[in-house]
């Protein structure tokens, strides 16, 4: 459950670390607080949902099947098991 909540902020982070390499290429003041326009911070976290919202949808879309069943590794017959 870790994996796709992690997946998601990382997402989330796309848009604001390219503005910040942005940032950096153009040797403005990264850390200064007038590269971070409240307007560019906003637009950065619309794109940010609007990427969010459509990994969503791939995951729901393209994920596993509706039938699929998740088994956990667990030890059988004294042997350990791989997940399914």
């Amino acid at each position: 459950m870790i994996r796709p909540i992690l997946t998601e902020i990382g997402i989330f982070l796309i848009p604001f670390a390219v503005y910040a390499l942005f940032l950096a290429a153009s040797r403005s003041g990264l850390f200064a607080r007038s590269s971070w326009p409240v307007y560019i911070v906003a637009r950065l976290a619309l794109v940010a949902l609007v990427l969010v919202i459509a990994g969503m949808i791939g995951m729901a879309h393209y994920g596993a099947g509706p039938d699929s069943t998740y088994v956990p590794a667990h030890v059988e017959n004294g042997k350990f098991v791989p997940q399914k």
